[in-house]
C-alpha cells in the first residue's frame, strides 16, 4: 500500500475536530451501542432521509423494544408501521432478518462484519455501519455523503455508479478511515457530508476549504460522476373504490412488483392515460365489473408517486355495486372503518386522507 499524502494523513484529524467543534447534528439513535437500534435506524435509512425515518424508528422502537418482539409480531403490524416509507422491501428483509436473530441465533445479534453482512437486507455500507457503531470495528462506510465528501475533497472522476468507482472509493474511505475511533469517525463523515458538504455545500464553514480540490478548480457541481442516466417506466393505475352493503373490496398485492404484501383496491393497468368508458370496458372484461350490475359515484382528479425507476399515475373511481362478483376469491370486504387497519401505499392513502 503507498504512503498516504500529506492530505489524506491530515483527512481524519480536521474532520475529528470538526466533529468535535462544531458538528450539532442530532439522531434518535446517534451514539447508539445496542446493535438491534442500529440495525434497525440503518435499514430505516437506505433510500429514505432522517427527517422522514426519524419518526419511523422512534414508532418501531415503542412497538417493538428487541429483537423478539420484533421477529414474534403479526406481519401485518409491522407493515402497517412501515407504512408510508416505500421500498418496502426493506420491511419484508427486516421480518426475515429478525426472525433469524430472534430464533437461530438466540436473539444475540452477529457481532462481526462478515456474519452482519450474511443478514436479509444488509450489503457492505449497513454491514460496517452497524460493525463500526455498535462493536467500533475498523470498517468505512461509504454512502451517497461519502461519495460526495471524497469525490470533491480529493478530486475523483471515477464514475460513483460503476464498478471501478465502488473498488476506488471502498478503498480510500479504507484508508482514510481512523481505525481506532471507527464508528466515531464513520458518524462524523456521513454527518459532514448531510450538514456542509451537500448537494449545495456550504464552502465558507468547511474546514477542508483550502485543501479541497472541486473548490480550488471550481468543480463543485461536476463532482461525484456519475455514469448512468436513470430510466424512469410510466404506469397508469385505475383503481375502483366498490361499494356494497356498506363494504369496500381491496386485496392484497402478490408477485414480484412494486408495493409487494401491501394492500390495495381492485384496479386495471394500462400504458397510458385511458378514458373512463374504455376503464370501465377493461374492467368489464376483467371480471372487476359486472356489466349492467354498477353506477359510477365519482372519478378523481389524476394523483402521481414518483419512485426510482417508475412514475405512477392512474384514478380512483368510485362505484356502487348492484351485487358482488361472484369470481373474486382474492379480495376482502370491509366496512370503511376497518380500512386503517390495512397497509397501503402512499399512491392510495394520499386519496383516502382526502376523502
Amino acid at each position: 500500500m503507498p504512503a498516504k499524502s500529506k492530505k489524506q494523513q491530515d483527512f481524519a484529524p480536521l474532520l475529528l475536530r470538526w466533529n468535535r467543534e462544531k458538528n450539532t447534528r442530532q439522531m434518535p439513535w446517534k451514539g447508539e451501542k445496542d446493535p438491534y437500534k442500529i440495525w434497525l435506524s440503518e435499514i430505516i435509512l437506505q433510500q429514505t432521509r432522517v427527517e422522514q425515518g426519524w419518526s419511523y424508528y422512534n414508532n418501531f422502537i415503542r412497538s417493538f423494544p428487541d429483537v423478539h418482539a420484533l421477529a414474534k409480531a403479526p406481519e401485518a403490524k409491522v407493515f402497517k408501521l412501515w407504512e408510508g416509507l416505500g421500498y418496502y422491501s426493506r420491511c419484508r428483509n427486516l421480518i426475515v432478518s429478525a426472525k433469524y436473530i430472534s430464533g437461530d441465533l438466540k436473539g444475540k445479534f452477529p457481532d462481526s462484519y462478515e456474519k452482519i453482512n450474511t443478514l436479509k437486507g444488509v450489503g457492505p455500507y449497513t454491514a460496517a455501519a452497524i460493525s463500526s457503531f455498535a462493536f467500533n470495528l475498523p470498517y468505512a462506510v461509504v454512502d451517497g455523503n461519502v461519495f460526495r465528501v471524497l469525490a470533491r475533497i480529493f478530486g475523483i472522476r471515477t464514475p460513483i455508479d460503476s464498478a471501478q468507482g465502488k473498488k476506488e472509493f471502498t478503498q480510500l474511505a479504507n484508508e482514510l478511515l481512523d481505525k481506532n475511533q471507527a464508528g466515531l469517525y464513520n458518524q462524523a463523515i456521513m454527518d459532514f457530508g448531510a450538514v456542509i458538504c451537500k448537494p449545495s455545500p456550504v464552502c465558507d464553514q468547511c474546514p477542508f476549504q483550502k485543501k479541497c480540490y472541486a473548490c480550488l478548480h471550481d468543480k463543485i457541481n461536476e463532482l461525484p460522476v456519475k455514469e448512468k442516466k436513470l430510466s424512469i417506466k410510466k404506469r397508469w393505475f385505475y383503481y375502483f373504490l366498490l361499494e356494497c352493503k356498506n363494504e369496500t373490496a381491496i386485496r392484497q398485492r402478490t408477485g414480484k412488483d412494486i408495493w409487494q404484501q401491501l394492500y390495495e383496491f381492485p384496479m386495471i393497468e394500462t400504458e397510458k392515460e385511458t378514458d373512463l368508458k374504455a376503464v370501465l370496458s377493461k374492467a368489464e372484461k376483467d371480471g372487476i365489473l359486472l356489466k349492467g350490475k354498477y353506477d359510477v359515484l365519482s372519478v378523481s382528479g389524476v394523483y402521481k408517486q414518483q419512485l426510482s425507476h417508475q412514475l405512477i399515475a392512474g384514478q380512483f373511481i368510485r362505484i356502487k355495486l348492484k351485487s358482488k362478483p361472484a369470481r373474486k376469491n382474492d379480495w376482502i370486504w370491509l366496512p370503511g372503518s376497518k380500512l386503517r387497519k390495512y397497509a397501503f401505499p402512499k399512491f392510495i392513502n394520499q386519496h383516502v386522507r382526502e376523502k
